[in-house]
């Protein structure tokens, strides 16, 4: 599998940050990652999950605007992860209409319902602020088409789990894709809840 079958502009962008050959995770994964399926990437780091994640997002939307709620999440363990994600996600979708929010719990609520409301096509916040954000109908799911989790080792922490069961309980469809390092049990378990019949991609 090559980059070939992407959507133009992510070729374009993949071109400008000279990376012209997927590595090895991402010729496993992509494909998968297309199909729709749900699923579990448990690879090392630098292998190419964060750029993986923001590829597949990114094709999914095929790289336009469209609606008023969000069409993506991304969860991530805190603030520092979520911008530094945005920035790169802001790497790929230059020159496109795709509407990027970065959502964390140090942004007052109120503020992130206004300006959510206004559009937004990719979410990318933490699993207690989505939460949050849920409670208090600050964000519609109606549109979601995929919910990506970055680097989920984090998610072994009890508020955190907690928190994406939840979540995820109220999202009547969407696929969801989990990035880790490691197979721990508790993420195993979220095939219980969410990630029915997931594909599994290992490094």
């Amino acid at each position: 599998m090559s980059f070939k079958k992407l959507n133009p502009h992510l070729l374009e962008r993949l071109e400008y940050h000279s990376i012209t050959e997927p590595s090895s995770f991402q010729k496993q994964s992509i494909p998968v990652v297309k199909s729709g399926a749900n699923v579990y990437c448990t690879v090392p780091k630098d292998s190419g999950k964060t750029t993986t994640l923001i590829l597949t997002t990114l094709q999914k939307l095929k790289c336009k605007a469209a609606g008023n709620a969000p069409r993506a999440v991304v969860v991530v363990e805190n603030k520092e992860k979520v911008l530094e994600l945005y920035d790169k996600f802001f790497e790929y979708t230059k020159y496109t209409d795709v509407r990027l929010y970065a959502s964390y719990k140090e942004l007052h609520i109120d503020i992130q319902k206004s300006e959510i409301f206004e559009g937004i096509d990719v979410l990318i916040t933490t699993p207690t602020t989505l939460h949050k954000l849920f409670l208090l109908n600050g964000v519609s799911t109606s549109q979601l088409k995929i919910c990506s989790i970055d680097d989920g080792d984090f998610l072994i922490q009890k508020s955190d789990y907690t928190a994406m069961i939840t979540v995820a309980q109220s999202i009547m469809k969407c696929q969801y894709v989990i990035y880790s390092e490691k197979m721990h049990p508790k993420l195993q378990r979220f095939e219980d809840y969410f990630m029915e019949r997931a594909s599994h991609v290992k490094l």
